[in-house]
């Protein structure tokens, strides 16, 4: 699959937005329609292993995720483990004069029944990891 950026524009400031997108202990909290199951494995200073169950494109793939942040203006997100092992997604964050405009650099690799799907140009994946983004940009700016 090939690599996906696109750009979004929140109106509320970074530090806010920031905190809600790379809080992954509370995403099933957060939006449990998305994340079912969250798990953390293990916390190094910035760094920390994650096991998610994420629903996307109509199927729920489990993942051991890797998660690097680098407050307030990068969030890196390796799969390491899983359905979608060796996705990477870089999420930038940039303060403007009207809030904050996250750059999404998303590299899916998929497996499986996902990977079909693809291959018959059926994936949904980039529109709904899109659609989640959005959900948190709701949040935020509520």
């Amino acid at each position: 699959m090939s690599k996906t950026i696109f750009e979004k524009i929140v109106k509320t400031d970074r530090k806010k937005i920031f905190e809600l997108t790379t809080n992954y202990e509370n995403f099933q909290k957060i939006l449990p329609q998305y994340y079912p199951s969250v798990r953390i494995i293990s916390v190094r200073g910035n760094v920390s292993v994650v096991e998610e169950h994420i629903r996307i494109g109509g199927r729920e793939l489990v993942m051991m995720v890797k998660h690097v942040i680098d407050e307030p203006i990068l969030h890196e997100i390796f799969i390491i483990g899983g359905d979608a092992k060796g996705t990477h997604i870089i999420k930038r964050y940039e303060s403007t004069s009207h809030g904050t405009k996250i750059t999404l650099e998303v590299d899916w690799k998929l497996k499986g029944i996902m990977k079909l799907s693809n291959f018959f140009g059926k994936n949904k994946i980039p529109d709904e990891y899109s659609k989640i983004i959005d959900e948190f940009i709701v949040i935020a700016e509520s």
